[in-house]
């Protein structure tokens, strides 16, 4: 059985919900993973990093939201399995977050601007990531 769908097809609140999980906000992410949105919960912290939930979506049946956060992260097979959907939300999404501007303009276009927010909200996430791991040398061993 296929549990998944499309994140266009989630009410605006619950995407704007999302959003302030992916900043962080452990508030947002409790009304997530309590209210029946467990697969955005578990998304959003595989979006900052966390492998526990990028392998809970894979095995509790979210297996494009783990291919999509691992295309945002370049991942090249993850990258080519979106492009291959022909999924033209999924292939501009993982593009914009990875600071595709055409993709970015392709959500301008259409006036998405929650997925504008979202996208916005991630590529600041991965800047961080990035910052953490160029400065790996000031982690604590």
């Amino acid at each position: 059985m296929d549990k998944e769908k499309s994140l266009y097809d989630y009410d605006v609140k619950i995407l704007l919900t999302l959003v302030k999980s992916l900043h962080g906000d452990k508030v947002f992410f409790k009304y997530l993973a309590e209210n029946g949105y467990l697969e955005l919960a578990a998304w959003s912290n595989a979006i900052r990093g966390d492998i526990d939930a990028l392998k809970w979506l894979f095995t509790e049946g979210y297996p494009t939201l783990g291919v999509l956060s691992n295309a945002i992260d370049g991942e090249k097979k993850a990258v080519e399995w979106v492009e291959n959907t022909k999924d033209e939300f999924l292939i501009n999404f993982a593009a914009a977050c990875r600071g595709n501007n055409d993709s970015y303009i392709w959500f301008k276009q259409r006036d998405l601007q929650i997925f504008i927010y979202m996208i916005t909200e991630i590529k600041d996430i991965l800047k961080v990531q990035m910052k953490e791991n160029i400065f790996w040398y000031k982690w604590k061993l």
